[in-house]
């Protein structure tokens, strides 16, 4: 119990490298529907995507002993499942969170399938990147630059994200589309195209994002892995007030009391798993109040046109 508890074995360095693999996933799935809300779309379909993008990519990875091309197909994967979302919500005019709740279903469902013969293989290792002289430097090193390429690349992606919503046109335009749609019709602008591309994007970050699970994290292929991150993400795109960089933290938040738990665990800690197992749930329900709530929405400033259906033509 918590008496027997021995503090000595915990080592912050590697507890500070750990957390970075932890809150990867989660990153490149909340910085994907980032831009999707800033769109003016609300996605509650994230957790199949990721679910979808870990079985896809786990299958290619093993079939062409390339996990970069496991990668692909998890982008392709999470990207697809999004684009059935946007013809629904977009075009037949389905209402969103219950088409985001049913893609979830349909993810988790789709991938049990598709990953039947798969567990107990091992898929194709993704090696880490060599920094050279940058890995051995004390303290930082360790925990800054001794990580697989997807850590990399998710940093890459948030300041990507912020840049092109900040300074580009095209983020002008999906931002203004997002805060009202209808006077950014008015202006000329492609609503639904840009609604699409942006739906798009946040299913391929977040079917990356499964495939980190699957192939780098565990790695392995197990029903039901992401086993909520999907949601953690989406509530994060929230808590961190559709900004980017406060989503990076808010994932290395995440990761770091994930990795925490983990390793108090492991010092002697018991934490009962029930706790850990009711959280998504909880989250989802804190998310969806707020999202119901136009007040709260002013005050964390919220997308204007987030959830609302576009009718106008063309």
């Amino acid at each position: 119990m918590i008496a027997s508890m021995d503090l000595s074995s915990i080592n912050p360095v590697v507890l500070a490298a750990a957390l970075m693999v932890a809150a990867t996933p989660i990153l490149l799935a909340a910085i994907g529907e980032l831009v999707v809300e800033k769109a003016g779309v609300l996605n509650l379909g994230v957790e199949g995507m990721m679910i979808t993008g870990a079985v896809t990519g786990f299958a290619f990875a093993v079939a062409t002993g390339n996990p970069y091309l496991g990668m692909l197909a998890a982008v392709a994967g999470g990207a697809g499942l999004a684009l059935i979302f946007a013809l629904l919500t977009q075009y037949l005019m389905a209402n969103q969170v219950a088409t985001g709740l049913a893609l979830t279903l349909f993810g988790l469902g789709f991938s049990a399938l598709l990953g039947q013969g798969y567990s107990g293989v091992s898929p194709p290792r993704t090696p880490r990147m060599d920094f050279g002289p940058l890995a051995d430097i004390p303290v930082l090193g360790p925990i800054l630059f001794r990580h697989d390429p997807l850590v990399y690349v998710s940093l890459i992606i948030v300041a990507a994200v912020w840049w092109f919503l900040r300074y580009s046109r095209a983020g002008r335009i999906l931002r203004a589309v997002g805060e009202n749609h209808d006077a950014a019709h008015a202006l000329g602008y492609r609503v639904r195209l840009v609604r699409v591309a942006a739906i798009a994007f946040g299913g391929a970050c977040a079917g990356l994002g499964g495939a980190y699970l699957s192939l780098i994290r565990v790695p392995q292929w197990t029903e039901g892995m992401t086993a909520g991150a999907g949601w953690i993400a989406l509530a994060l795109v929230v808590f961190a007030a559709w900004r980017p960089w406060r989503a990076l933290l808010g994932a290395y938040l995440f990761g770091g009391i994930v990795t925490l738990q983990l390793t108090l665990q492991a010092a002697g800690w018991r934490i009962p798993v029930e706790y850990l197992a009711m959280a998504p749930y909880l989250v989802t329900i804190v998310v969806l109040v707020i999202m119901s709530s136009g007040r709260a929405r002013r005050t964390l400033s919220a997308p204007g046109s987030l959830g609302r259906p576009f009718h106008a033509a063309g």
